[in-house]
């Protein structure tokens, strides 16, 4: 009589319990680093993870024997999926797009002098609106008005969270239900697709569109001027140039007129630079200073861009229209932090010392690199990576053109020098590029470079910590 062969062992039970794996020396460990919570959650999805896949495999007692020979393996994946969830979103990078003030990655780079004073303020109580001389509350303008009084000729200042906010605060105090005449020629669209009549609507106020995209006069603001205009303003055309056959009115004449009707002249100055951009040897960028003489009453401008600070909208001009801005509730609603106070009143400071700012502000700097010096970056980096990269890769040192960004001088470039990567040309080069950048993405800090052509190009202008970058090539896997 024969023997009938044993019934086959279900596969689900070859898979360990969360108590048992819990248990493992390795798990352990991890309990101890990151708290019990948080490993448990993620144990049980890791197990309902291989459970769902041994009911749905075709080799499903094959995976169940390997998953409870591996323990070992279990707890590896499981810690990885904690590293997954503790990992920061946002992350420093790499910026080798050749885009110095670039929006997407943050723009401006602080100085060591802000990210120290942010710091300082950041573990604990600061006086961000309490007057210690007086010992009683203060004005958190107060940090940071009288340098910006200083440095631009301005009677006061206030600072709003982004220019975008400094706009629409100044529409909305001194436009609300009234009627802003702008030149069809203004009407931009910054990033996002936030539009400039978007903004003007949301300020409650009637935009008058005058002349047209390309040639306005001062008639046309004459004519549009009625009983329901609140104010005249003028928009940096800060992302675009219109060239060719133009026309546009001076700010001192849309001051006079609006002073003429005793209507206040208000400028949407955009990257708000506090020095000669020619001293850099970059073309001429009007600046705050400038704009104030030539008789606007109120001038909003960023603090990330230009001027080398934290994302914030700064307005400079006459003290009474300041006053009437602060009132507005929108005010607080748009109002900064503590952390972005003390690094952009720091900012202001180095201001202070103009012979030493070029070296001390980052942006000025990285704008400022000379081309040798890139080039000789480059003639030392582009050896190590060729060695980190697979065979029929080629890695050529190539001049290119950058740009400031986020708006600033947007038709001028700036020379630079790239390390251009080229994987074999044929079927199959575009995807081999993606995923080259794709690699370079997976870096323990990201690298960001810009695809062109049939090479992705590394701009070494923003690249100042080399050995950093040098540093995680190892780990670059390139699929």
């Amino acid at each position: 009589m024969s023997t009938p062969d044993p019934k086959p062992q279900d596969p689900q039970s070859s898979i360990p319990s969360l108590d048992r794996l819990l248990r493992q020396p390795e798990m352990a460990q991890l309990l101890a680093r990151t708290g019990r919570q948080l490993v448990v959650e993620e144990a049980r999805a890791e197990l309902d993870r291989l459970r769902a896949g041994l009911a749905h495999g075709a080799h499903g007692q094959n995976q169940g024997r390997k998953a409870n020979s591996s323990l070992e393996g279990l707890a590896q994946r499981i810690e990885a999926r904690v590293a997954g969830v503790l990992q920061m979103s946002l992350r420093p990078v790499f910026n080798l797009t050749g885009t110095i003030l670039h929006t997407n990655l943050g723009r401006a780079p602080l100085a060591d002098e802000a990210i120290a004073a942010m710091t300082k303020v950041a573990g604990g109580a600061a006086n961000l609106e309490f007057d210690l001389a007086k010992g009683k509350r203060g004005d958190r303008d107060d940090h940071v008005e009288d340098w910006l009084c200083r440095l631009t000729g301005a009677e006061a200042a206030t600072v709003v969270n982004n220019n975008a906010a400094a706009v629409l605060l100044m529409l909305n105090t001194l436009a609300n239900r009234r009627e802003v005449p702008v030149s069809r020629g203004e009407l931009i669209e910054i990033g996002g697709a936030f539009r400039m009549p978007e903004i003007m609507r949301r300020a409650g106020c009637r935009l008058v569109e005058v002349g047209t995209t390309n040639r306005t006069y001062q008639k046309d603001f004459s004519e549009a001027m009625t009983p329901r205009t609140g104010t005249l303003m003028k928009v940096h055309t800060s992302n675009y140039v219109v060239q060719g056959f133009t026309a546009e009115v001076s700010d001192r004449n849309l001051a006079d007129l609006a002073h003429q009707h005793g209507l206040p002249y208000i400028v949407d100055l955009g990257a708000g630079a506090l020095i000669e951009m020619r001293q850099l040897g970059l073309p001429h960028e009007t600046t705050v200073q400038e704009t104030l003489a030539r008789g606007a009453d109120l001038v909003s401008f960023s603090g990330d861009k230009l001027l080398g600070g934290p994302q914030a909208g700064l307005i400079a001009g006459r003290a009474d229209l300041i006053a009437k801005l602060k009132k507005n509730p929108l005010k607080r609603a748009l109002r900064v932090d503590k952390v972005t106070m003390a690094a952009l009143a720091a900012t202001l400071r180095l201001y202070a010392d103009p012979d030493a700012l070029r070296e001390k502000l980052p942006t000025l700097r990285l704008l400022s690199r000379p081309v040798a010096e890139i080039a000789a970056a480059a003639e030392r980096l582009a050896p190590v990576l060729r060695k980190r990269l697979p065979d029929g890769m080629a890695v050529t040192i190539t001049p290119c053109k950058g740009q400031i960004g986020s708006g600033s001088l947007p038709v001028e470039s700036l020379d630079s020098v790239a390390l251009s990567i080229s994987p074999p040309t044929g079927r199959g080069a575009g995807g081999a590029l993606k995923r080259l950048a794709a690699a370079f993405r997976a870096l323990p800090v990201p690298v960001l470079g810009r695809i062109g052509g049939d090479a992705l190009h590394l701009d070494l202008r923003c690249l100042e910590d080399e050995a950093a970058w040098l540093a995680q090539l190892p780990k670059l896997q390139v699929k």
